[in-house]
């Protein structure tokens, strides 16, 4: 496609476009401030970010991460933005997902997803299914819970423990 994306009236167009294509799969849109975000359901995040890719020129992945929600339900959220490079323009795409659920990794769309998606499962325990290496990445394989959900206590788990693992 070779309509560019950037205003509000091309951000418009955008979302006409993914909505023709993703009728039933993009639950939400909106544009704020000139900022375009679709919330699209978790089963088809990568049919969609593949599209977005390869056919609207959003060439980059700027960042991914994960937002907890509680209490509110579903809980959480996986957020990605994504750049084009020809358009000048970004796109927030979100998914959400309750407690328990898995989303599919984007590895293999972007290879750099890797890190994003295992500072995620460390930080809030999101799972991405079929994840090449989905193991914590800033915290030990030890440590109990995950520190950016709401509910893990400001104080942390037990003070009798030690803080790093032993060693």
């Amino acid at each position: 496609m070779d309509t560019p994306t950037g205003g509000v009236m091309a951000g418009r167009s955008l979302i006409d476009t993914l909505k023709e294509k993703f009728s039933s799969e993009i639950v939400d849109s909106g544009l704020f401030r000139g900022e375009l975000t679709l919330v699209v359901r978790k089963d088809t995040i990568v049919e969609v970010i593949r599209y977005l890719r390869d056919e609207l020129t959003f060439d980059m992945l700027k960042d991914l991460c994960g937002v907890d929600r509680f209490p509110d339900r579903p809980r959480f959220e996986v957020v990605y933005h994504l750049y084009s490079s020809k358009h000048k323009e970004g796109l927030r795409l979100k998914a959400s997902l309750d407690e328990g659920e898995k989303i599919c990794t984007i590895e293999s769309i972007w290879k750099g997803a890797n890190w994003y998606e295992r500072e995620v499962f460390d930080l809030f325990g999101i799972v991405f299914e079929n994840h090449s290496d989905l193991r914590r990445i800033l915290l030990w394989d030890e440590f109990d819970g995950y520190p950016l959900r709401k509910d893990f206590p400001t104080e942390g788990r037990d003070f009798e423990k030690p803080t790093f693992p032993e060693g």
